[in-house]
Order: structure tokens, then sequence, then C-alpha cells
């Protein structure tokens, strides 16, 4: 059921590395990264809540209840990802990076619901792990592509304002065959499971509506549900807020700092900022799984702090290795870190919470990670001009320190006692 993750995933993966060195490829100022970004947030504010909501009332014999959005998604994502390499000037890119994030952002929501709709509550902690698993294989692909097709045509890349190298072509031309292919696999190869006569009722009730309620119904859906929102999420909101500020912060700048640090030109330092996320999504893959026992003996709480620390002092150690291969060696912390990331919250959030609500709470859960990424593309900008003397070594080392709040806040963290056959 995860196989479609990997290709959603993979496009994530290019938006992480690829997408800000084809925005300083077509002339976008190094302070300006951060609000060229703000298509996430926004989208992921907007799109994934309503889509999680509209899933939640969602039934079809054929096709399910999760799997038409992020079908439609995928679809979406794949055009867009073939059309992004050939972005003739800065506007359209951006404008691009908006339709890519929707049809993501469609396509990865109800993916969280999925897993969690299919499984058993005592088997949730190893489906959301490997997820987790699932998230470092996708973008392993990505940055694999970005590192191999830069090495083969890197004799073409060139660091000239409004040319993009031959080699990115390929990397998004992959990109957007995995896409729509693996979704396919996951939507034709598993069934979803049937809702129940009470679920069903409700769901019929919810078609029978005016349209103009109809329309509604997801918006009121969500404001109900932040109402009555059990409080481990409104704790978990304040470690994002930390958490995904300073992964935002990483994406943007990491491919600048090694252009102050080691001399290098756009294209070689897109190349090895890639070669850090494949290192540290390996990482990932290696690790997701033996996090599932981890967790079990030490409590999710634990786990997941600790590794934030870890994060930490990976980001403080980058900046201060000019070795293009010693400097992978943090990408070790960074990936244990990542893997408890995309897995031990979504499984803390999947107990905590109704399962015929699941849909619209992952979609709250995404909320509480693109509103830091929004507040991040509207305030760093600033910061980093301003404040760190317009240095991408002082943006990583001041994303070390969100990193270290946000671990201290993992630690208030409560257990939360399922509520799904309550």
């Amino acid at each position: 059921m995860n196989v479609g993750f990997l290709g959603i995933q993979y496009s994530f993966g290019l938006q992480q590395t690829a997408i800000n060195p084809i925005f300083l490829y077509l002339g976008a100022p190094e302070d300006m990264l951060p609000i060229l970004n703000i298509a996430g947030p926004v989208t992921g504010l907007v799109v994934q809540p309503i889509i999680g909501a509209m899933s939640d009332k969602t039934w079809s014999p054929r096709w399910g209840r999760r799997k038409p959005y992020f079908l439609i998604g995928a679809i979406i994502g794949s055009i867009c990802l073939f059309a992004f390499p050939t972005s003739p000037v800065l506007w359209f890119a951006v404008g691009l990076l908006w339709i890519l994030d929707v049809g993501n952002n469609m396509a990865m929501e109800p993916y969280r619901a999925f897993v969690g709709d299919k499984l058993p509550e005592k088997q949730l902690s190893l489906g959301y792990q490997m997820q987790s698993l699932f998230v470092g294989a996708g973008i392993l692909l990505a940055m694999g592509s970005i590192v191999l097709f830069q090495k083969i045509f890197g004799a073409e890349a060139v660091s000239d304002n409004g040319v993009i190298p031959t080699w990115m072509y390929y990397s998004f031309s992959l990109g957007g065959i995995l896409s729509i292919s693996t979704v396919l696999w996951s939507v034709l190869k598993t069934p979803e499971i049937p809702p129940s006569e009470e679920e069903l009722s409700e769901i019929n009730a919810a078609k029978s509506k005016p349209f103009m309620e109809r329309v509604w119904q997801p918006f009121n859906e969500i404001g109900l549900a932040i109402r009555e929102m059990p409080k481990f999420m409104w704790k978990i909101s304040a470690v994002y807020l930390f958490q995904w500020y300073a992964l935002f912060v990483y994406w943007q700048y990491i491919t600048p700092l090694f252009m102050k640090t080691m001399g290098y030109g756009i294209s070689d330092a897109a190349s090895q900022s890639a070669q850090m996320s494949l290192t540290y999504n390996i990482v990932t893959m290696v690790v997701a799984l033996a996090l599932v026992p981890l967790t079990l003996k030490f409590g999710g709480k634990k786990v997941y702090a600790f590794s934030l620390i870890g994060t930490a002092i990976a980001l403080f150690s980058i900046p201060f290795i000019d070795n293009m291969t010693l400097v992978l060696a943090p990408m070790v912390l960074f990936g244990i870190g990542w893997a408890a990331m995309m897995g031990i919250p979504y499984t803390m959030v999947s107990k905590a919470v109704p399962q015929d609500r699941r849909g619209v709470y992952m979609g709250i859960l995404n909320m509480m990670i693109v509103i830091p990424m929004g507040i991040e593309t509207l305030t760093f900008g600033l910061i980093y001009k301003y404040l760190l003397g317009g240095n991408a070594i002082n943006a990583i080392l001041f994303a070390g320190v969100f990193f270290i709040i946000a671990a201290l806040l993992a630690f208030r963290l409560n257990e939360p006692k399922s509520e799904i056959n309550e």
C-alpha cells in the first residue's frame, strides 16, 4: 500500500534539493529564496485539510475513499515535473511550483489516512515507520538521480543566469514517470476497507445535502475538529513550529552554504546538497523500522526528542567541514532524525484521534507543518539579510538552534491513549 508514497516523495525530494537551484539559475537572489517557496506552506495549509475532510465523506465501491484523491494529485504533480526544467523565466518556475504543490499535497494527505484506515491499532507504529522508509526511498531515488545525472552531464552544467543545465531535465522526467506509475500501482493493487453501515449512512446523508452545504462541509468539519482537537495535538504543534521552520531553512540554504564553504558554483553545490540528502535518506531507510522496537521500549516521546537533538548536532557540524566526503558524516544523525520525524508523530496522532475523522485530523497535522513553513517564508528572508549578514553558514546554525528548542518541547509530549475503540 505504500508503493505510491515512493513516487510522491520523489517529487518532494526534488522540491527539497533541485527547485531552489533552478530559482538561482533563473536569477533569484539568495534572500528571496524563502518567499519564492511560499507555495508549499500555502497550498498545504489550504489543500490538505480540505482534501482530508472530503475524503472522510467519500466512498466509491470501485475506487474507494482515499485513492481517488491521491490519484488525481499524482497526475497533476507528474505533469508539472515534466514541465519544470523547461521554465524560461523565474515567474514561470514559481507558478509551476504552486501547481506542483497542489498536486503533491492532494496526493499525500489521503495517503496518511489510507494507511491508518487499513491497519489494526497494534500495527500502526510499524505501518507509519514503513511509510517513513518509503519517504526515505523516494527522496533517495530523487537525490541519486541528481548526483548521477550531474556527474554524467556535468560538463554541460553552467552557472549563468537564465540557463538550466541538461542534467536537471532527466531528474525531473524520471520523477514525472514515477509519480504516476507508483500511485497507479497502489490504486490498482490495494483495496480499501468499506465503511461501516453507520459511516456509509453519514456519507450518503452528506451527498444528499444542497450543493452549497456540501461546498462548506469540509470547512465546517475542519472547524469542528480544531475545536475538539486533543491536547496532545496542541502540544505537538509547538514542536512542529520550530522543527519545520528549521527544516525549511536547511533545504533552502544548504546549496548556498556549499557555494560559500567549498567555493562551488550552483551546479556543483546542488550536487553536493543532493549527496547530503542521499546520505541521510539511506540512513532513514536503514533505521526506520529499527525505531519501532525502540519506541515500544523507551516510548515515542524520548526517541523523538533525542532524534531532534541529533539533528541539531548535525546542523551545528556541517558549516565547519570543508571536505566533500567528511561533510556527509553528520547526515547519519540527520537521517535518524528524519526517520523519527516521518513516523513517530503520525503514530501518536493516529492513536489519539477517532478513526472516522482520521482524514481531517491528518490534514490538521499537516497544517501544523505548513504554518511554520509559511512563517519561515515570510520572515527568514529579512532575518537572513539583516540579522545573519546574508551568510548561509549562519542560516544553518540558526536552524540547529531551532531543532534544540523543538527537542526540549518534545520532552513535554505525553503518549496519547487510543480513542479508536472508545
